[in-house]
């Protein structure tokens, strides 16, 4: 292989992100950038303000044709023919064993109704950039037999977001979008600061914001008119780092940590994603049903949040104990400290006898030292409506 082949692809805002001072970071295959400075005021930045992210490693795969719908509703768990255009699902795509392959964001972006006589749907299906490819594949492999197309777009788009309580406000004098018509899911086609533009009431951070696809030429100029109108409420650019800190305060899975092949979503405590109801079969039907009756009956792990009770991190991979006799009853799939808890937390996978908030005698295994920490409930931490 080449030399260059194996190194990281950069995003069109790479040039940005070194001018700022970026420390960067190989992700998935890409070159992203980590932080800018302080991770902590990053992050704080998006809870208080805004914050301005380059997403533009994300997956970004096209379905169109008149069997689009009937082929994503085979290939997905959800029920994506229900989407109306203009409507966004968050989803997953599993394993005939119900092993989940990814969790996914389609967006049904424009068509008529689905069948041979109607306008052909358009859908855009985001996947996590570590499975574009194996999500790419499977839909591939799945649309045959179908009248669809199934396209890799990730050349097509630049995707940038902003985050944060102040990001409506950020936004709405770049757009010829309507922002309060625009409701959490939703996505409209527009103009931002002259930028043509799928704007989206998405993300991963907890707080209200906006993902917005563009073409790579456009990302520069539209990074910088951000963060222009931005600069007056605090808006400042965010790496990868206060991103995973952001989404683990609000209790959102990270594929490879709390989501897996090993997994179906029912185990990872996400069965409602699945729509048994919905018409015809789907790949991994039969054995996420008999996930599912599992799951009610006598589900072995449950994932559930941890806070810790003195300073050390748990991270990603620790035993939880039994404080008692230090038996094994789980495993911390992420943790970090938590900017606005001012403490340790973690999201972990524990036998479902210590998974009941306010367990007793639960503990981290931390280098040898069994730290108590308290079961909570997820989400950590929600914003007000």
């Amino acid at each position: 292989m080449p030399l260059d082949a194996r190194k990281p692809r950069r995003t069109a805002l790479d040039a940005v992100h070194r001018s700022l001072g970026a420390t960067m970071t190989d992700f998935a295959g890409w070159d992203m950038p980590l932080r800018y400075g302080s991770e902590r005021d990053e992050h704080q930045a998006v809870r208080t303000a805004a914050g301005l992210f380059d997403l533009s490693h994300m997956g970004e795969i096209t379905v169109t044709g008149p069997d689009a719908a009937a082929l994503l509703d085979h290939a997905l768990v959800g029920n994506i023919g229900a989407l109306r255009p203009g409507r966004a699902r968050y989803t997953m795509i599993c394993r005939a064993d119900g092993g989940i392959l990814d969790d996914l964001i389609v967006y049904r972006l424009a068509g008529g109704r689905p069948g041979p006589a109607g306008a052909a749907d358009e859908y855009l299906v985001v996947a996590n950039a570590a499975n574009a490819d194996t999500v790419l594949g499977a839909l591939t492999e799945r649309a045959a037999g179908f009248d669809a197309v199934v396209r890799d777009d990730r050349d097509a788009y630049a995707l940038l977001a902003v985050q944060g309580p102040a990001s409506p406000g950020i936004l709405a004098p770049l757009t010829d979008v309507p922002l309060a018509d625009l409701k959490y899911y939703t996505g409209a086609p527009g103009d931002v600061a002259g930028v043509p533009a799928l704007i989206a009431r998405t993300g991963y951070t907890g707080e209200d914001g906006f993902e917005l696809f563009v073409s790579p030429g456009d990302a520069e100029r539209l990074w910088a008119a951000l963060t222009e109108a931005g600069a007056a409420v605090g808006l400042v650019p965010c790496g990868l780092s206060c991103r995973d800190t952001l989404r683990l305060e609000a209790g959102m899975p990270l594929y490879g940590h709390e989501l897996s092949t090993a997994l179906t979503p029912f185990d990872a405590g996400l069965g409602r994603v699945v729509k048994f109801d919905k018409a015809g079969d789907f790949v991994g039907r039969a054995a996420l049903e008999e996930a599912a009756g599992r799951a009610e009956s006598a589900p072995p792990r449950r994932l559930v949040g941890l806070v810790a009770g003195g300073r050390r991190v748990p991270r990603a991979g620790y035993a939880v104990v039994a404080a008692a006799d230090g038996a094994v009853i789980g495993e911390v799939t992420s943790g970090a400290p938590s900017p606005t808890l001012g403490r340790p937390i973690a999201m972990a996978y524990v036998d479902a006898a210590h998974a009941e908030p306010g367990t007793a005698g639960v503990a981290v295994d931390i280098r040898g030292s069994h730290e108590p920490h308290e079961v909570v409930a997820l989400p950590f931490y929600q914003r007000e409506k």
